[in-house]
């Protein structure tokens, strides 16, 4: 889960590209999570956002209406614990906090359609329209909670779950007793049951789901949905209970509503709604499954809407196979990581090195090697070898083709084939496959060349050469085009190369012949798309970061710089002006997106990126 509040983004309502079918493919809504507000973002937080992302840009450019959704989760007690200790209210802690998990869209090319936060009034009244649907159910009813709880994982545990007196997961449990409202769980036990038997892809990986199911063999017990011992959350709507006390929303029945928020709920006549629900793809860490494969689907049954189509968790990264931990001083900073290497390296090495759904080791040499291997040299450098002799031997256009032999159809075959397969990765979630996939053909196209050896038959055989290139140009724009969701500016830098302007050349609708570039159509100058980054030492002791990642456009140069320090000066003179003026939380949030995209345009050491330092506590706060 994660959490969000009063500064809401909304970048985009669904989008697509054109397919290539006339056929209307269905609208897919994908989720993250929302992210807790309790700490800063972590290497966990972008994983579960790539896939998503990787899975949203795919089906954009498949042809697929869709909604990415992501944001942060601002209520509960450990919130609320952790504001006061940084000297802050809690919504100035939410909001804070939460601007650190947005600034991650940009750094990283994430491309979602909706920022949510649960502190926003539109969520509040969700989860309000939600509760009181559980009323009606007749699933609600008020009692006394007596057991274990984990502040920092917001979850109730069994005498029989705790793990040498610890949560499962490593946390501190309290023993609460209190007043709360529950929720008849132990009803939905069977129907949900049949659910997952009846549907065996709902839940993701088999072996999760597996887990789902034995969990619920004995029974589940009833839930209490409401906490009367602190204050920040959304309050139980209604009349006053007979026990007289204030009751907030249980911080997990809040978050999961953020899904349908987004959405235009309590309207289930939205239009994004109608679109949209139920959702595709529910995208977890394998320790919240339970919040979302039980849980949430028995709230939805209950208040009698369809459940989401699937829910698929993944497993967590570790340091030298340890579970990465802010204690043992193993986490990963997201933030300085992206910095040092450029979105697409990230981006690929963390989709490609682990099976999806396995848990993983984070290595950052593995990351660096794996980028020179398969970026820079498999892809960078075919293209550079290709697009560099066109420009000399043909013009600088795209060659003619004389008569195709049986390994040049192979090789054109191989290109056009490859998209059912990835579609199917993407589908059945085996994302890992899915740079394999690239990889295979980039691979057989620098076989293709090696043995083709256009620069020996530019004398000899001139037709067959620009043969040769021609095949190469058009493997090369299909690399492009499947490059894109995975590696998006390198994607973008080689269709560039290749001529292809934005629009529908760009998406999965251009690919086979239909689309195939056209002889004599000239080619920009080539230059190479992804330059390779120096070796890591990982010794004992660590060293010095490596330089960052060349860009795959040229460097800023002064003017352009200074430019661009100018806009970032005049958007955030925006951002102060309209939360001055007090407009509305979509408004400021909307400003605030524009910034944080402007500065992640700067060079990473720019003074203009660098992280305020803390403030002091007054004596006040102190106090």
């Amino acid at each position: 889960r994660a959490a969000g509040g009063s500064r809401a983004l909304r970048v985009r309502s669904g989008r697509a590209f054109a397919s290539a079918s006339a056929v209307a493919k269905e609208p897919r809504f994908i989720t993250t999570p929302i992210y807790y507000v309790n700490g800063q973002p972590h290497i966990g937080h972008v994983y579960t956002s790539l896939a998503c992302d990787v899975v949203a840009r795919f089906s954009r450019l498949d042809g697929h209406k869709v909604l990415f959704l992501t944001g942060t989760d601002e209520h509960g007690q450990k919130v609320e614990q952790s504001a006061c200790k940084a000297g802050e209210s809690p919504q100035d802690f939410a909001d804070r906090v939460s601007d650190t998990f947005r600034a991650l869209l940009p750094l990283y090319d994430f491309s979602a359609d909706q920022f949510i936060r649960t502190t926003e009034a539109r969520h509040k009244e969700a989860a309000a329209a939600l509760w009181s649907a559980l009323v009606e159910s007749g699933d609600l009813y008020l009692g006394a909670y007596e057991g274990w709880y984990s502040v920092r994982d917001e979850c109730f545990y069994t005498e029989e779950e705790l793990v040498d007196g610890n949560a499962p997961t490593g946390a501190e449990v309290e023993w609460v007793a209190e007043s709360s409202y529950f929720f008849r769980l132990s009803r939905y036990r069977q129907r949900l049951e049949e659910h997952i038997l009846a549907n065996p892809d709902f839940i993701g990986p088999a072996s999760r789901r597996n887990e789902v199911l034995a969990f619920m063999r004995d029974g589940l017990r009833d839930l209490s949905v409401s906490r009367t011992t602190f204050s920040w959350g959304v309050p139980v709507p209604g009349p006053p209970p007979p026990d007289g006390l204030s009751h907030v929303m249980y911080v997990w029945l809040d978050a999961l509503t953020n899904y349908l928020t987004a959405l235009g709920y309590p309207d289930t006549e939205a239009a994004d709604f109608r679109s949209f629900w139920p959702a595709s793809l529910h995208v977890v860490g394998k320790d919240i499954l339970r919040f979302h494969a039980i849980y949430w689907p028995a709230f939805l049954m209950a208040a009698g809407l369809p459940l989401p189509k699937r829910v698929f968790a993944h497993g967590w990264w570790m340091n030298e196979g340890e579970k990465m931990s802010k204690s043992v001083g193993n986490v990963v900073d997201p933030v300085a990581l992206v910095q040092r290497y450029g979105p697409d390296p990230v981006r690929h090495f963390l989709l490609s090195d682990v099976t999806f759904g396995a848990d993983g080791d984070f290595s950052e040499k593995k990351l660096v090697e794996s980028s020179n291997a398969k970026l820079a040299n498999e892809l960078g450098n075919l293209a550079y070898r290709t697009l560099s002799f066109t420009q000399k031997q043909c013009g600088g256009a795209v060659p003619a083709p004389d008569a195709f032999s049986e390994d040049d159809l192979q090789l054109l075959a191989e290109a056009a084939a490859l998209l059912p397969q990835l579609r199917t990765h993407v589908d059945s979630m085996a994302l890992h496959r899915y740079s394999q996939g690239v990889s295979g053909l980039a691979s057989a196209a620098n076989r293709y060349i090696d043995v083709q050896a256009p620069w020996a038959l530019k004398k000899s055989e001139p037709a067959r050469m620009r043969t040769v290139l021609y095949v190469l140009i058009e493997v090369l724009r299909h690399l492009a085009l499947y490059s894109q969701p995975v590696t998006p500016r390198i994607g973008a830098a080689l269709l560039e190369q290749l001529g292809v302007p934005e629009g529908g050349g760009r998406s999965f609708a251009a690919v086979g012949e239909g689309s195939a570039l056209q002889p004599g159509q000239p080619l920009p100058p080539p230059r190479i798309v992804f330059q390779r980054i120096e070796e890591v030492d990982e010794a004992e002791g660590g060293g010095e970061a490596p330089p960052p990642a060349a860009a795959l456009t040229a460097a800023l140069t002064a003017a352009e710089e200074a430019a661009l320090v100018a806009e970032v000066g005049a958007a955030g003179e925006r951002v102060r002006s309209l939360k001055a003026s007090g407009a509305g939380s979509e408004e400021v949030g909307g400003a605030v997106a524009t910034l944080l995209e402007l500065k992640a345009r700067l060079p990473p050491d720019h003074e203009l990126n660098a992280k305020p330092a803390k403030k002091k506590k007054s004596k006040a706060a102190k106090a």
